[in-house]
């Protein structure tokens, strides 16, 4: 499941991965947080720590995530990725030649710099 990251400033959208899922139900979780972000902030800065058992969810499934991201094009800003599966985080770098916006992968050993590179801070 997700849960939703609130101690984040208003314009980061954070969500942690947590259990088991599919990519569908990570899909159907994530879509109405990202309505309700753009809704009150315009663009889209998305911090995602994933350490969920998702299914399905390597690179290649990463890959349908593009349908998301296409959905809201022009909307991304930033994207940060925190995950020890180096797949995921580093399939993640490709997004940077297909959207919009900034995107970087970290380690869970990382996510402070995440946070701050996701802040501005």
């Amino acid at each position: 499941m997700l849960q939703h990251l609130t101690y984040l400033p208003k314009y980061i959208l954070g969500v942690h991965a947590v259990g088991e899922m599919t990519n569908e139900e990570y899909e159907q979780q994530l879509e109405p947080l990202l309505d309700e972000h753009i809704k009150e902030n315009g663009k889209i800065n998305y911090l995602l720590i994933l350490e969920a058992d998702i299914k399905n969810f390597d690179a290649g499934a990463w890959c349908g995530n593009i349908g998301i991201g296409l959905k809201y094009f022009t909307k991304w800003n930033k994207l940060a990725i925190v995950t020890d599966r180096e797949g995921v985080r580093e399939f993640s770098h490709l997004f940077k030649y297909i959207l919009p916006g900034q995107y970087k992968g970290y380690r869970l050993e990382e996510l402070d710099e995440a946070v701050r590179w996701i802040t501005g801070a």
